[in-house]
């Protein structure tokens, strides 16, 4: 195997170990793909002020997220199907984040069940939660995260209607993998894979099989999934599982300051400024273009955290000089897992944390508290527009 040293190096080895239909179900975005790309763009153009001849001997990543205490400002983001990029994903992506003292987040649409990740780790996960047309459903699925010691729960926002992604519909994408010939051949042609997953527990959504009235099979329960998507969903559903859940509540999918101020209204402890990967919305704009108006917003009334893009250290940090208290990781994450299991996954959060130390010794940073918009700067001599924030060119942008 070739030397890992970033994460496009997890990327492309998953990209030959995991059939194609599940790799670029982890990968692609919406319609064109355009706030897909400009996650990454937007990121990429926000420079670093470096800093030399400070001290930086006492260089400190930990910090606070969602009231617990994490050794880097970091999550694991809730991905649907984690557990059919490798077999029994969540449980192998829960203890590699827990072992590396940070948060995972179980998707309501995951392979393991909540009860079977909480059955094998030993500390509590978050668990992330669609609000669904069946509300009893959706109260027993915040039961069984209180029962299992949840400690947040991430209620996605964002998802009343399905953004199409153009891959999934040509590679014929199912749960679980639909046998057709070309995805029969591809399969084989990965049999670590596929005996990784047949010797998993599960191979259909873990929350959902068993515990939907009249639905068996998986087909069924895949068509159920499909039409529980509620169009509905309003913030008085929100303020209903606020009322229900009493644990910390993040709201993720939050992209618009009236929203975010809305949230903090309804109750919530944290929110995430969000576009759902580039995977809802096609056209909106980068999650790192919101961050700052709505950090400055209720930033001091809420935890602000980030999604968006994040493939290395220097993205961590530029998310948390604008504001962030805290970031999630996605497709990083499951290139990991894909790659190498449990081991990819600690692999990935690694070389995130080592090239966030690296950043901060040279920006001249100790604590996390100490970065903010002074350690960036202006950009080949223009003005600049943070999220809607023009700033002057001047050698720091304040």
């Amino acid at each position: 195997m070739k030397q890992i040293t970033c994460i496009e190096d997890l990327r492309e080895i998953a990209r030959r170990k995991v059939p194609r239909a599940f790799f670029d179900y982890a990968e692609a975005g919406s319609y064109s793909e355009e706030t897909l790309r400009a996650n990454r763009a937007d990121l990429e153009k926000i420079k670093l002020r470096q800093r030399v001849l400070v001290d930086v001997s006492t260089r400190n990543t930990s910090s606070i997220m969602a009231g617990e205490p994490v050794s880097l400002p970091l999550a694991l983001a809730p991905v649907a199907m984690t557990g059919l990029e490798h077999g029994s994903g969540e449980i192998l992506a829960c203890r590699a984040a827990q072992t590396a003292g940070i948060p995972f987040t179980l998707s309501t649409l995951s392979i393991c069940s909540i009860e079977d990740v909480s059955e094998a780790v030993d500390k509590p996960f978050w668990f992330q939660l669609y609000v669904m047309k069946d509300r009893s459903f959706v109260r027993s699925l915040v039961e069984r995260a209180v029962a299992a010691k949840c400690s947040a729960l991430v209620l996605t926002a964002d998802l009343q209607v399905l953004g199409q992604r153009h891959i999934d519909i040509k590679n014929g994408l199912s749960v679980p993998p639909a046998l057709k010939l070309r995805n029969l051949f591809d399969m084989i042609t990965k049999p670590a894979w596929v005996y990784g997953v047949l010797s998993a527990r599960r191979w259909t959504f873990g929350n959902l099989d068993g515990h939907v009235k009249g639905m068996d099979g998986v087909k069924s329960l895949a068509q159920w999934v499909g039409s529980q998507f509620d169009q509905t969903l309003s913030w008085k559903d929100v303020g209903w599982v606020r009322s229900i859940w009493p644990g910390k509540l993040i709201i993720k999918g939050i992209l618009d300051v009236d929203d975010a101020k809305l949230a903090v209204k309804v109750g919530a402890d944290a929110i995430v400024v969000s576009n759902h990967g580039g995977r809802q919305l096609d056209g909106a704009a980068s999650s790192i273009s919101m961050l700052p108006q709505i950090a400055d917003a209720i930033g001091s009334e809420a935890e602000v955290l980030f999604d968006g893009g994040i493939r290395t250290g220097q993205d961590v940090f530029r998310a948390l000089a604008l504001g962030a208290k805290g970031c999630f990781i996605g497709r990083a994450y499951i290139f990991g897992l894909g790659a190498g299991g449990e081991a990819g996954v600690l692999k990935a959060i690694e070389i995130i944390r080592k090239e966030l130390e690296v950043s901060m010794a040279l920006t001249g940073v100790n604590q996390l508290s100490e970065i903010g918009r002074q350690n960036l700067v202006a950009h080949q001599g223009r003005f600049m527009e943070y999220g809607g924030i023009l700033e002057a060119d001047h050698n720091a942008i304040n």
